[in-house]
């Protein structure tokens, strides 16, 4: 398995528990192209947060200054 494949998958796979963060409590349960969207910016920032997808929330939440637009309109969406 290459290094990359790995991240990717580990990157999806942290980002696929947002659902049950609060940023998506209200029902909605994150679209894939929400998830692309902040995959990015979480293995960027969050990188030790991957595996607990309520970190990753926060983390996310914590650099928002900092997310790429995309991301940044996705919390946008769901009022954060």
């Amino acid at each position: 398995m290459t290094r990359k494949f790995l991240l990717a998958t580990m990157t999806l796979a942290a980002l696929s528990g947002l659902s049950s963060a609060p940023v998506f409590a209200q029902g909605h349960m994150g679209t894939p192209q929400e998830q692309k969207a902040c995959s990015r910016d979480a293995s960027r920032f969050c990188r030790k947060d991957l595996g607990n997808d309520g970190a990753v929330q926060g983390c996310l939440q914590a650099n928002r200054a900092k997310l790429s637009r995309a991301c940044s309109k996705v919390f946008q969406s769901h009022g954060m």
